[in-house]
């Protein structure tokens, strides 16, 4: 797969995952949304380092990479550092939480987070 072809097949992972989303805050599956959520902004973040000809194996890789890279350089504000590694943490919770559930409240604001990383992702990959 080419370099463009891979950015491209992130992004739309991104997007899909995003409206899955959606779909499962409507439905009243917050947890779920809230891993969906965090998966369109990790697809996206994905996205970005693809386009820097830098790939990561973990989770924890792609976030590091994106702060190192990214927000460092200034090419995303800091909030988008922060909003990142926010979702991750909240994705372990509605993935693997036992006992504690992710609320609505903070599965739509993952919801909001997801998309504003999305937008800030597609601005540095569209000069």
């Amino acid at each position: 797969m080419s370099r463009p072809d891979e950015i491209q097949a992130n992004l739309e992972r991104a997007e899909s995952s995003f409206q899955a989303a959606q779909l499962l805050l409507a439905s009243g599956f917050a947890d779920d949304a809230a891993s969906r959520a965090y998966y369109a902004a990790f697809h996206a973040a994905s996205a970005l380092l693809v386009s820097r000809g830098l790939n990561f194996n973990s989770h924890a890789g792609v976030l590091r990479a994106i702060s190192l890279n990214f927000v460092k350089t200034g090419q995303l504000d800091r909030s988008m550092g922060k909003d990142l590694n926010w979702l991750a943490e909240l994705r372990q919770l509605s993935d693997y939480g036992e006992l504690r559930r992710v609320s609505r409240a903070n599965a739509e604001e993952a919801l909001v987070i997801a998309a504003r990383f999305m937008s800030a992702v597609r601005a540095v990959l569209e000069p």
